[in-house]
C-alpha cells in the first residue's frame, strides 16, 4: 500500500543555499538534514518553509514535483533538489512562511514573522552576519534596517539584490574594557581574535567617514551561538523587508529546552 504525503518546499539559507522538495515536515526534515542523511554535515541548518504554490520561471518546480514519490518500501521522499544557485536572489519574500533554526545536534526552533517595530540609533558600532548568498562579517555604523538598503544597493559591489542576515549581539564598549583589562580574554566572536576586533572598532571609530569594516571573508556563522544574535532574521532587498524575530532566551527555554540547551 503506497502511503499518501504531503509535498512541501524549503529553501536552505545555510549551510549551502538551495531550494528543495521534501516529503517530511520541518522537524524531520532538519533531523534528515543533520544526521538522517548519508551526505556528512555536523553543525547549525537554518531553513524556511515556502509556499508550496510559489511559482517562478527560473525554477522547475513542476517538474520536481512530478517527481516527488515515495520509496518502493513506503518511505517518503527525503529531499529533492530544484536548485543551488541564485534561490533567494529569484524568491518572492510573500512565498516564504516560517523560519527554522536547527542546532547539530538536531533541534529546531521555529519563527514566525513579525512587525519590525525595534527603534535603532544611527552611529553605533554593531556587527553583522551575512548568512546569504554572501557571507562576510562587518563591522559598520549603519543599523539593523540601514545595513538591508545598503547591503542591496545596485551600486554596492560587495552586496546583492536580495540578502538574509542578522546582527550580533555585542557591547563594543564592554568589550574594550574587557579586553584592556585581560588582553588574553577568550574571544567572543570564536574566529576573531580580540586584538584584531580591537584594532578594527578603534579604527572604524576614529574614521568618521569610513561606514564599513570587514571582519572576516567569511562569516562563519556556523561557529557563532545562536545565543549571540540580536533582533531576529531579516530577509530584504530594495524596497521589501522581512523580518523574524529572535525570542528571549527565557522565552526559548520554556518553550523549547533542547533546543535552548543547545543554543
Amino acid at each position: 500500500m503506497t502511503m499518501e504525503y504531503i509535498n512541501r518546499m524549503y529553501q536552505i539559507l545555510f549551510p549551502n543555499p538551495s531550494l528543495i522538495c521534501s516529503q517530511l515536515n520541518p522537524a524531520q526534515f532538519a533531523r534528515h538534514y543533520i544526521a538522517g542523511s548519508t551526505r556528512f554535515y555536523n553543525g547549525k541548518v537554518v531553513f524556511a518553509e515556502i509556499d508550496i504554490d510559489f511559482r517562478h520561471p527560473y525554477f522547475r518546480i513542476e517538474e520536481t514535483l512530478k517527481e516527488m514519490k515515495p520509496h518502493e518500501n513506503g518511505r517518503p521522499k527525503s529531499t529533492k533538489f530544484i536548485s543551488s544557485y541564485r534561490v533567494l536572489e529569484h524568491m518572492d519574500f510573500k512565498a516564504i512562511k516560517n523560519l527554522f533554526l536547527t542546532t547539530p545536534e538536531g533541534f529546531c526552533l521555529e519563527l514566525q514573522e513579525a512587525p519590525h517595530t525595534s527603534h535603532h540609533e544611527s552611529g553605533h558600532l554593531r556587527i553583522f552576519v551575512e548568512i546569504t548568498p554572501l557571507r562576510m562579517l562587518v563591522l559598520t555604523r549603519f543599523n539593523f534596517i540601514e545595513f538591508a538598503d545598503y547591503i542591496t544597493n545596485p551600486n554596492n559591489p560587495k552586496g546583492a539584490p536580495k540578502f538574509f542576515y542578522t546582527q550580533l549581539d555585542l557591547n563594543m564598549e564592554e568589550f574594550l574594557k574587557d579586553f584592556e583589562a585581560n588582553p588574553f580574554m577568550v574571544p567572543p566572536i570564536a574566529t576573531i581574535h580580540p586584538s584584531r576586533l580591537r584594532d578594527a572598532i578603534l579604527e572604524l571609530s576614529a574614521l568618521q567617514q569610513k561606514r564599513t569594516k570587514g571582519l572576516n571573508l567569511d562569516s562563519t556563522f556556523d561557529m557563532i551561538p545562536y545565543k549571540m544574535v540580536r533582533h531576529g532574521f531579516m530577509f530584504a532587498s530594495q524596497g521589501d523587508k522581512k523580518f523574524y524575530p529572535m525570542p528571549s532566551l527565557e522565552e526559548i527555554e520554556k518553550q523549547n529546552y533542547k533546543f535552548w540547551r543547545s543554543m
